[in-house]
């Protein structure tokens, strides 16, 4: 039997990729996945098990579902057209990739400053002034807890 011939059933796919039948009912349901019927059994094949390859490749990269069907339903049109939008697609999240890339930077480093600043405050001895009203806040403090026994 050639690569092409095989086919798949819900439980092999399933387990070859790490997901739940239920996601592929799912890509089925949106048209992403045609697996043919044998009475109530899906038969995937060669051209679904590629198929959801490609989506799963597409999901982990950020596209969402619609501009993955639109990328797969290019392929029986025009495979030029299907290579063009993907090219667009893939450059488009490549973009927001690296702003949101230039964001967590961004906010690591606040977090790096913030962390350095408070641990040098941390480090000088409290003021004088500052312990007198800590005292006095832990004093008020025990007598509201023993007056509440």
């Amino acid at each position: 039997m050639t690569d092409s011939a095989r086919t798949y059933t819900i439980s092999q796919l399933a387990r070859e990729f790490g997901v739940t039948p239920r996601a592929l009912r799912f890509y089925e349901d949106k048209g992403l996945l045609t697996p043919r019927r044998d009475g109530l059994n899906r038969v995937y094949s060669h051209r679904d098990r590629a198929r959801l390859q490609l989506i799963l490749r597409g999901k982990r990269v950020g596209l969402s579902l619609i501009e993955i069907k639109e990328i797969l339903d290019l392929y029986k049109v025009d495979q030029r057209a299907q290579a063009q939008t993907a090219l667009k697609r893939f450059k488009a999240r490549i973009a927001a990739l690296e702003q949101q890339r230039e964001d967590v930077d961004a906010a690591i480093a606040a977090l790096h400053d913030g962390v350095t600043q408070l641990e040098s405050f941390l480090e000088k001895p409290a003021a004088p002034a500052a312990m007198g009203a800590a005292r006095a806040f832990e004093r008020e403090a025990k007598k509201r807890l023993e007056g509440a026994h």
